[in-house]
């Protein structure tokens, strides 16, 4: 990357999923730790129709005006017969120098921001395509797991076309009499359900096929404790320490409200007292995980750990949040890694990430044309 006395990052937030606000808190926390003397920030906002706001337009929204009467305002000014105009506004985007893309949730998280940011050659934070479509899928992270050998959730997969082959009890039977429905592409708990019962399955079956043809049906951990680690880094991450969530007694598990609207009840122990022996597997686990999906820069890692001290590893966060309750940044701050320390090293990731991409581009031009044939 070319040396400048100020990088410009643009920061995109906001997105078309359940997640839209929680990425609006994200931006504003990132924005702030931002060192103003090394950075120049510019802001997008995707609306929630997915629709990217100028640069003058999301400062706006960002500085606490109304979005949806900035958005009324803004959208007629776009040509929408132009299959271009969702992304129109990240056309004139040459002067900047690396993305953060905060997008939670659909478009930011499964592969879409990633591949956009390919397309304009320009350096992102996160991981890249391919390791962020299979994190993002639940189905898919789960086999990469099973391939690489990392302990994981027994599980069956049911789509429109086989959720009849199955009843509550039939599942019951090869798993657990407690079972979790989950949509395979959704985050934040959304469109998930503890079950005990035909009627509680059937329903909760129903809403997961609100949002999406594949629903994960999965067993229950015996008395499960919520554990979390946060990785950091390229081909060589590290991971911090692993931190706990205590949910309110009335619930099952995290919830969205938790996670959310009202973490008053939620206590968060970071660095959690586990034993060493149990800490140095989820770490490991975690590492091979993330080595494993091929991700880059960042990732949250989830576990849950039985009430006999096995850990298993429950989904991957490729863009956690950054609000201030948000997992992620804590962790790191309890491993002596600072927000605005933590923030630096996401950019200067993306940026040798980047810069290694470009290597690999530039020796296989290198190479003779007949070496080029497979």
């Amino acid at each position: 990357m070319e040396n400048k006395e100020k990088l410009r990052v643009a920061l995109l937030f906001g997105g078309n999923s359940s997640e839209h606000d929680v990425s609006k808190r994200s931006a504003h926390n990132i924005y702030d730790a931002m060192d103003k003397d090394k950075y120049d920030v510019a802001l997008f906002l995707m609306t929630k129709n997915g629709i990217f706001l100028s640069e003058e337009a999301s400062k706006r929204v960002f500085d606490g005006e109304p979005e949806d009467q900035v958005v009324a305002e803004e959208l007629p000014k776009l040509d929408m017969s132009n299959p271009l105009a969702p992304i129109i506004n990240l056309g004139n985007t040459e002067n900047i120098d690396v993305f953060f893309p905060i997008i939670h949730g659909n478009l930011g998280e499964d592969g879409t921001i990633q591949g956009l940011l390919r397309l304009l050659n320009k350096p992102y934070v996160g991981s890249e395509v391919l390791g962020s479509a299979m994190s993002f899928d639940k189905d898919i992270t789960k086999k990469i797991l099973n391939l690489a050998g990392v302990r994981n959730t027994d599980y069956v997969l049911l789509t429109p076309q086989t959720a009849e082959r199955y009843t509550y009890q039939e599942l019951a039977d090869k798993l657990t009499p407690t079972l979790f429905v989950k949509p395979a592409n959704q985050g934040s708990s959304v469109g998930i359900h503890m079950v005990t019962s035909e009627a509680e399955y059937t329903s909760a079956l129903e809403d997961a096929f609100r949002y999406d043809d594949k629903v994960l049906v999965e067993e229950a951990i015996q008395g499960p404790e919520e554990l979390e680690i946060s990785i950091l880094g390229n081909y060589h991450p590290i991971a911090s320490v692993v931190g706990a969530i205590k949910v309110p007694s009335e619930d099952e598990f995290y919830t969205y409200d938790n996670k959310f609207v009202d973490a008053s009840q939620v206590i968060f122990d970071i660095p959690v007292d586990i034993p060493v022996e149990l800490s140095q597997e989820i770490t490991e686990m975690g590492l091979n995980a993330f080595k494993a999906l091929g991700l880059r820069g960042l990732a949250r890692i989830d576990f849950l750990v039985s009430e006999d001290g096995v850990p298993y590893l429950g989904e991957v966060n490729t863009l956690p949040g950054f609000t201030n309750i948000s997992l992620y940044p804590q962790m790191w701050e309890k491993s002596g890694i600072s927000y605005v320390e933590l923030i630096d090293r996401l950019i200067r990731l993306a940026e040798d990430e980047y810069d290694h991409q470009a290597k690999i581009l530039h020796d296989f031009k290198a190479l003779d044309p007949k070496d080029q044939d497979i």
